[in-house]
């Protein structure tokens, strides 16, 4: 089964190699790992997608804790989210089949950023499927497809909000949040801790 976690950590060098490192020693395979900078200044906001049972998620979040580096890990695998990843497409094309490039790359949604005499790039954003939809299409002509770079998924709750971002917004205290069910702890899992 396909676990999400979310994961802020500090913005700082060989973080990435303590947390790919974790999941080594407990022998479980990373399908995906994004990292990038988070709306909180000093943090990193990583998203890593691993195949395992309930069990070794449990045991992966608890984990991520432990590392000093961490401040906060969110296992969202199994809530509302919104979940999209990005590839880039080098597709061969000459004069003669552009314009059905063209045309297919209007059919998934996807933009054309780059373009040679015998060669093109698309860009497309979505879910997992429809990127291989595109590339199994563009594969269905021998030698179509040149190269292939996708990032990893990204994933963010939907509605949820942290006390951090009710703050922000002005919408509502701690408490009042708590009580309507908007908060993390509601949901049985830990408060975020503030970053020093």
């Amino acid at each position: 089964m396909l676990h999400t976690f979310v994961a802020y950590v500090e913005d700082k060098p060989g973080v990435l190699t303590r947390v790919a490192s974790l999941f080594r020693r407990l022998n479980i395979n990373i399908n995906s790992l994004t990292v990038g900078r988070s709306e909180r200044p000093g943090l990193s906001r990583m998203t890593i997608v691993a195949d395992a049972d309930e069990s070794a998620a449990n045991r992966m979040r608890a984990s991520l804790y432990k590392l000093e580096v961490v401040v906060e890990v969110d296992d969202i695998g199994k809530s509302a989210s919104v979940t999209r990843e990005l590839a880039l497409i080098k597709v061969a094309a000459t004069a003669e089949n552009r314009s059905s490039v063209f045309e297919l790359a209007e059919v998934f949604r996807a933009r054309i950023v780059d373009l040679t005499s015998e060669s093109l790039m698309i860009e497309i954003t979505g879910v997992e499927s429809k990127i291989e939809g595109l590339i199994q299409v563009l594969n269905e002509q021998e030698n179509r497809v040149l190269e292939v770079c996708r990032s990893g998924k990204m994933t963010m709750r939907r509605g949820q909000h942290t006390s951090r971002v009710l703050r922000a917004l002005g919408a509502v205290d701690g408490a009042s949040a708590q009580s309507a069910n908007l908060l993390p702890e509601a949901y049985g899992e830990p408060e975020a801790t503030e970053p020093e």
